[in-house]
């Protein structure tokens, strides 16, 4: 057998009515003088040595923008004018200093399928066209 379960609601807490502080009249004070007194004077606000001043943005120093990974392909296509395989794309980034693996142990391979997804994605628009199997070339120089 199943329990049913209930819930049971609890009323709202009452609102308390908001009322205003009114300050307790001095104890030799006229009513005339009680007149005269503002509730709650505080004097002006004055500067303290805890005072943080405003902040402000540092600008930034211009960093040169890293080449990605297809990027670098792409130009290392372009100078070298014929296709080649993902291998010796890589190998070409490196030693021009374009582009280097962050430390990851088949580069290649992430290129090779960053290169379709992009001839995938991109269709007629795209930069790399593959000439045979497991080689690249640039669009039009195929």
């Amino acid at each position: 057998m199943s329990a049913k379960k209930t819930s049971t609601k609890s009323s709202p807490a009452p609102k308390k009515a908001a009322t205003a502080k009114r300050s307790k009249p001095a104890k030799n004070a006229t009513p005339a003088e009680e007149a005269t007194k503002t509730p709650d004077a505080s004097p002006p606000p004055t500067e303290t040595a805890d005072a943080k001043p405003a902040k402000t943005r540092k600008a930034r120093a211009e960093k040169p923008k890293k080449m990605s990974a297809l990027d670098a392909a792409a130009k290392v296509l372009g100078e070298a004018g014929s296709a080649m395989t993902s291998k010796e794309i890589i190998e070409a980034m490196a030693s021009k200093g374009y582009w280097t693996s962050p430390g990851g142990k088949t580069p290649h391979a992430t290129l090779y399928a960053a290169i379709l997804r992009e001839i995938t994605a991109k269709g007629k628009e795209t930069r790399f066209a593959k000439t045979e199997r497991g080689k690249f070339a640039l669009n039009g120089a195929a």
